[in-house]
């Protein structure tokens, strides 16, 4: 299959990067979603800044490169411009959980129609290796040499609270899986959060924790305690959808049916509103 999606960009990921196959598994998506009616003009990106964001560069996708932690904020002002856009946030889990953590959260809370899929490797990979709120207590680096002294934020755990209505869990090294974890989120209707385990070789090779600890789960939890107790757990790390609801979206509860891109007034119908408002004859 021409491989129609790449770019002209260098890539310049350290080889063996689990954002390799999260790029793989976006471009199989795309053709998987296009397939289901969602074509690629529909389909808009945004990223913040990382290793995750070099991906707006190697895909051929429209969108915004956003700034960092801003990614969401973007999001959703793509969203809110023209809620027909099928909108696809790229974050890494500094970016997501670290400056964006309050754009990220009130994402969830209002239901956004927009899917969030985070490259957490637990490390701030661009900038050489420092800790992120998802590095785990005692993580060495340079920012913290004699060992993390935090406990980690738990993502699932934080969208659940927030409202998130479709949480999941992906890992590189489950490529298959990951597509259709893809699809799944960006299809559902509401905020799509997707925690993609992604190991980065270079300063925290987690491949062979992630090999013996992910599992595969085929249903979501049965109700939103459930889903909780499936992200809590940490002896292994379930990857699948952990929780699916449906709830009205910000979109519908602002516009109803209305598209500000497609139900737009007329040049001349905006000009009788100004005139009518200024009280012009």
């Amino acid at each position: 299959m021409p491989d129609d999606l790449s770019t002209y960009a260098e890539n310049t990921w350290c080889p063996g990067c689990g954002n390799f196959a999260i790029q793989n598994a976006m471009k199989t998506a795309v053709r998987k979603l296009g397939q289901r009616g969602v074509g690629r003009d529909r389909i808009a990106i945004t990223a913040g800044i990382g290793c995750h964001a070099k991906i707006f560069d190697y895909l051929a996708l429209s969108g915004f490169y956003s700034l960092h932690g801003r990614a969401m904020a973007t999001a959703q002002g793509l969203k809110l411009a023209n809620p027909d856009l099928k909108v696809i946030a790229f974050c890494g889990d500094g970016d997501a959980f670290g400056e964006g953590l309050a754009h990220t959260m009130f994402a969830a809370k209002r239901n956004a129609d927009i899917t969030m899929i985070v490259h957490d490797n637990g490390v701030y990979a661009l900038t050489t290796g420092q800790r992120t709120p998802t590095s785990p207590r005692g993580f060495k680096g340079p920012s913290t040499p004699h060992g993390n002294p935090e406990d980690p934020f738990n993502p699932l755990v934080l969208m659940l609270e927030a409202g998130a209505t479709f949480v999941a869990r992906g890992y590189s090294g489950q490529l298959g899986q990951l597509v259709d974890l893809i699809v799944a989120a960006v299809e559902h209707e509401g905020f799509s959060f997707l925690q993609v385990l992604q190991p980065s070789v270079t300063f925290t090779n987690t491949f062979e924790e992630y090999n013996k600890k992910v599992e595969v789960i085929d249903e979501p939890g049965s109700d939103f305690d459930e889903a909780l107790r499936l992200a809590r757990e940490s002896e292994r790390l379930p990857a699948g959808i952990l929780y699916r609801v449906q709830k009205i979206t910000q979109e519908r509860a602002l516009y109803g049916d209305r598209n500000p891109v497609r139900d737009r007034p007329t040049r001349t119908e905006r000009v009788e509103t100004i005139r009518g408002l200024l009280g012009a004859r």
